[in-house]
């Protein structure tokens, strides 16, 4: 079982021009449900199909499976997705050893910018620089499945 280690910050800096590469998203939720999502992405001209399982007591791990689709089956299937697609772009951003993926969120999800880093432990030790805000990790209003039905830019910030 393949299981994904994140944590998730926001962003409160400058990070575009150390970013060595942008992706175009899109992707919409077959299924939300915080125990089992599926999720639909196409990302420039990829589509995939991936099936996330419930966080764990740390909500830093979760199971995760992943597969290629060609992008015509991808577009077909956003077509069945809940209502709330979310478009962002996508900047990677090293930093040492390892690589933030920086998202940019468009439409209802916009002004937010979320960075999420990979880990090989729970416990692993990570860069902190100077754009990287408070951590989300745990906190399901960020997590994508959350956001295309309940967007950004409708919460009550007070």
């Amino acid at each position: 079982m393949a299981i994904e280690l994140e944590r998730k910050f926001l962003v409160k800096g400058e990070y575009k021009s150390k970013a060595f590469r942008s992706s175009s998203v899109v992707q919409g939720y077959i299924s939300s449900d915080p125990s089992r999502s599926v999720r639909v992405r196409i990302a420039d001209d990829k589509g995939f199909l991936t099936i996330k399982g419930k966080s764990d007591e740390l909500h830093i791990g979760r199971y995760e499976w992943e597969r290629a689709l060609p992008l015509n089956e991808a577009l077909e299937l956003l077509e069945l997705c809940e209502p709330g697609v979310i478009s962002k772009t996508r900047y990677f951003v090293k930093e040492g050893d390892f690589t933030f993926e920086v998202d940019e969120f468009c439409g209802d999800n916009s002004p937010l910018v979320i960075a999420e880093i990979e880990l090989h432990s729970s416990d692993q030790q990570i860069p902190a620089p100077e754009w990287l805000g408070r951590e989300v990790t745990g906190d399901l209003r960020y997590y994508n499945s959350y956001l295309a039905g309940n967007p950004y830019s409708k919460w009550d910030k007070q």
